[in-house]
């Protein structure tokens, strides 16, 4: 198995490539990661020396076939820790994270087979993200974020795309976890929207990074 810094670096290419098109920028791993830009350049170039990726100076980087693989192996043991800390330890989605993220490294292949099993093949984590198979299969998750609806749609959150503990704890709050539904009352600006929840007595007006974070469908 690569090192931890390495799984790190390929996670990291892998979920910067999700959010945008083309090469993933140097400066972005370092911000990322929080590391200087001389230690991500010298990365990157062992990486490439390794066939994990496709690095060229001044453009950025890309992973090759197996660092796809790679990344999406630890993105797998990531998302099924989650899940695994919420049902069987009660943790909460605003916790999972950051234990996941000391854990991750040290789960086997095997051992998140098992988890796997146990969990009865979950398809998505508690934040909703889509867990990638065994084989480095991944479902794409469609739908419109919550920010994108007009007065009068009605809803239901089937991903948050946010990390902060605070945050989450609030969604939660507000009805706005997983399977929460609710109608949009009125929009204000681009991406402001009031919205009544089913588990909510009054209408709660939510801010812009709330509503670009909160992936929906449609009912």
């Amino acid at each position: 198995m690569p090192s931890p810094s390495v799984e790190n670096y390929l996670k990291a290419i892998f979920h910067l490539s999700q959010r945008q098109e083309g090469w993933v920028k140097t400066k972005q791993l370092a911000e990322r990661l929080e590391v200087s830009l001389p230690s991500a350049t010298n990365m990157m170039q062992s990486l490439a020396e390794a066939g994990l990726v496709d690095y060229r100076p001044y453009h950025g980087v890309t992973l090759t076939g197996t660092g796809r693989l790679e990344a999406l192996r630890v993105v797998r043991v990531h998302r099924l820790l989650e899940e695994f800390l919420v049902r069987t330890l009660g943790l909460g989605w605003d916790e999972v994270h950051d234990e996941a993220e000391l854990l991750e490294h040290a789960v086997s292949d095997k051992l998140a087979a098992r988890m796997d099993a146990f969990l009865g093949y979950p398809q998505v984590d508690p934040h909703g993200d889509p867990i990638p198979t065994a084989d480095g299969d991944l479902v794409r998750s469609e739908g419109p974020r919550l920010a994108e609806l007009q007065p009068g749609q009605r809803f239901r959150v089937v991903r948050v795309f946010d990390q902060d503990p605070e945050r989450l704890r609030n969604l939660a709050s507000w009805g706005l976890g997983l399977e929460g539904e609710g109608v949009v009352v009125a929009a204000r600006g681009d991406a402001e929207r009031q919205v009544k929840m089913a588990s909510d007595s009054a209408p709660r007006w939510l801010p812009e990074p709330s509503t670009r974070a909160l992936q929906v469908e449609l009912l």
